[in-house]
C-alpha cells in the first residue's frame, strides 16, 4: 500500500509531500503521479516512487498509476474546462486497481458552492459518489496565495482592486491545506467524509489593503469596481478573458458569503490553528 499524491510537481502536491515526510513516513511508501519525470527529479532524489502518467491520457493511469489498496490523492487539475474529463479518468483509474481511498481536492461548500468555478468540482464529486469508492472530499477554500502571489502590481499603483463588496474571505495558507490532506492519507476514520476547510479568520479587500499597507510602508486602498470594469481591469492585465469572467464571478461569491467561514474542520484535522494571511503577506513581501 502506497499514498499516492497526484498532480505531485504543483504547488499543493509538493507541499503534501513534505507534510508526509515532515511528519515520519517513509519516503518509499509515497508515489507521485506526475507526467514529466525530470520535472520529479528531486522527489525521486528523496526516495519517492515516481508514476508517470497523465489526467488527459487515461491509458496511463490505468496502466501505472495505482495499485491496490493505496491511498490516493487526486489533486483537482488546472486546466478549467477539461477537468471534469481528466478526473473522471483518474476516479476509473483509481476504482480498477482497487484502492482504499480516494481523497479530492475540491472547492468549499461542495453541492451548495453557486458560483462557476465550482461546477467541475460538483461534477468531479459525483463521479467520485457514483464510483463507489470510499472518499473523503477535501473542500479547500481559498489560499492566501491566491492574493500575495501577485503583490507587485498592488503596491505599483496602491490599489487592491476587486468588486466583492464587504464580503469576506476565510482563506488559510496552502501549506495549511497540504497538512490537512496528508492528514487524511495517514490517518483513520476519515472514509465517507466531507470537510469544509477554511482559515480560522476571514477577513475583507479592504482588511487586506491595510494589512499590505502596514507591512509594506506604502499607501493602499480598496479599489470597490463595478464587475464589468473588474472584468475590464482583469483582462487589460493580461489575463484571458473567459477567465476573468471566473474571477469576478468568483468575487460576486465573496460578496454572497460563500467564501467565509464554514467549520472548524482544517484546524482539527491539522492540530493547529491555521496560519494568518498576514504572514503569507510578510512572506510575499521578502520575496
Amino acid at each position: 500500500m502506497s499514498l499516492v499524491i497526484t498532480g505531485a510537481t504543483g504547488n499543493l502536491g509538493r507541499l503534501v509531500i513534505d507534510s508526509l515526510l515532515d511528519s515520519g513516513v517513509p519516503a518509499g511508501q509515497i508515489a507521485a503521479v506526475v507526467r514529466n519525470k525530470e520535472k520529479a527529479a528531486a522527489l525521486a532524489e528523496r526516495g519517492v516512487e515516481l508514476r508517470i502518467a497523465d489526467y488527459s491520457q487515461p491509458e496511463t493511469l490505468a496502466a501505472a498509476a495505482f495499485a491496490e489498496g493505496d491511498r490516493v490523492l487526486l489533486i483537482s487539475g488546472s486546466e478549467v474546462g477539461q477537468r471534469v474529463a481528466q478526473h473522471r479518468a483518474v476516479v476509473d483509474a483509481a476504482k480498477g486497481a482497487g484502492v482504499a481511498l480516494l481523497a479530492y481536492t475540491g472547492i468549499l461548500g461542495g453541492p451548495e458552492a453557486d458560483f462557476t468555478l465550482a461546477d467541475e468540482h460538483k461534477a468531479t464529486e459525483q463521479a467520485i459518489l457514483d464510483s463507489g469508492l470510499p472518499y473523503t472530499f477535501l473542500r479547500n477554500g481559498w489560499y492566501h496565495e491566491n492574493y500575495t502571489q501577485n503583490l507587485a502590481p498592488v503596491l505599483e499603483h496602491g490599489a487592491v482592486v476587486g468588486s466583492a463588496g464587504a464580503g469576506r474571505i476565510a482563506s488559510a495558507s496552502r501549506a495549511d491545506y497540504a497538512a490537512a490532506a496528508a492528514a487524511v492519507l495517514t490517518g483513520e476514520g476519515h472514509e465517507n467524509q466531507a470537510y469544509e476547510l477554511n482559515g480560522d479568520v476571514s477577513w475583507g479587500y479592504a482588511d487586506y489593503a491595510a494589512e499590505v499597507a502596514r507591512q509594506s510602508g506604502k499607501e493602499i486602498a480598496y479599489a470597490e469596481v463595478p464587475a464589468e470594469q473588474h472584468v475590464a481591469v482583469l483582462t487589460g492585465a493580461g489575463v484571458p478573458g473567459p477567465f476573468a469572467e471566473i474571477l469576478v464571478d468568483v468575487d460576486a461569491a465573496i460578496a454572497r458569503g460563500r467564501l467565509d467561514h464554514h467549520s472548524d474542520d482544517l484546524s482539527r484535522l491539522i492540530g493547529r490553528p491555521t496560519t494568518p494571511i498576514a504572514n503569507a503577506i510578510k512572506q510575499a513581501l521578502a520575496v
